[in-house]
């Protein structure tokens, strides 16, 4: 992706180097793996993040070049979101409310519980934040096999995705359904919530392109394996053995390449209605 020398959104809260929190969760390093595997880029963090804690502690922690590197890199591609969401917006007849990037170090305090760097990066729709421990571009690279500048960046878009979701009432809506709907449903219902996500990070890739030229080749294979990575068929398949398509929360690799290359091919928000798609 190009993006050296480009504009850096100032919608940034950089809490890295300790001063946040550290939770020692219990189970282990392989309950941290598992939680990771399971949780990547969950549109409502809440449940996991409210889990009881054997102990806090504070952290110091320094950030190196090649960290700070990859936060101007992030705070680049939120520059991007704000400016293709702002002209789909206004397109609409609305008004983009910018969302801020929060980067911290291991764990830290959201209004939808504690931000750990186990869970992934989320959106917290409380208080309109993107929540990223940059050490996730590891995760993202060693472990789940999707390497490369713009796999990161399709994750910051489909966290900001959330974003334009809340703003839209679209995760209001879906949250209101919880308490209705028994949980085979209610999943069927979270998949087709981040399906959208993948969608509008496919849609802002579009648009991004058009208007400063930040696509290189490979990029969009990039965000594609990303996408294919952190399937729920492939997750459950490396976590536990074998599929429980009942207990899918965010798609299939298939469904979430789908609805990116769908986004990115149309860039047309009138595309991205995965509620009422017949076939995701």
């Amino acid at each position: 992706m190009r993006w050296k020398g480009r504009r850096q959104s100032t919608n940034v809260d950089d809490r890295r180097g300790g001063r946040g929190k550290s939770i020692a969760v219990g189970g282990g390093l392989g309950t941290v793996v598992l939680i990771v595997l399971v949780m990547l880029f969950g549109g409502d963090p809440s449940d996991l993040l409210n889990v009881a804690t054997q102990q806090t502690t504070t952290t110091t922690q320094s950030t190196g070049a090649e960290e700070d590197a990859l936060a101007e890199f992030v705070t680049v591609v939120l520059a991007d979101t704000e400016d293709v969401w702002s002209k789909v917006f206004q397109q609409q007849g609305r008004q983009y409310q910018e969302p801020t990037l929060v980067l911290f170090s291991g764990s830290d305090q959201s209004a939808c519980g504690y931000a750990q760097a186990a869970t992934g990066p989320f959106y917290c729709p409380a208080d309109q934040q993107v929540y990223i421990d940059l050490s996730f571009q590891k995760t993202l690279s060693q472990r789940l096999g999707a390497g490369g500048d713009f796999a990161m960046a399709y994750v910051v878009a489909h966290e900001v995705g959330h974003h334009v979701q809340n703003l839209l009432g679209i995760s209001k809506e879906v949250q209101a359904q919880r308490g209705q709907l028994g949980e085979a449903e209610y999943n069927r219902l979270s998949v087709r919530l981040e399906l959208q996500a993948d969608f509008f990070a496919g849609l802002w890739a579009h648009h991004a392109d058009q208007m400063y030229d930040i696509l290189e080749q490979g990029d969009i294979e990039e965000a594609l394996r990303a996408a294919n990575a952190i399937g729920d068929d492939r997750l459950q398949k490396q976590s536990q053995g074998h599929v429980v398509p009942d207990a899918f929360t965010h798609g299939t690799s298939a469904q979430r390449m789908r609805w990116f290359k769908k986004g990115y091919e149309t860039g047309d928000i009138s595309q991205g209605d995965t509620f009422n798609a017949p076939n995701l």
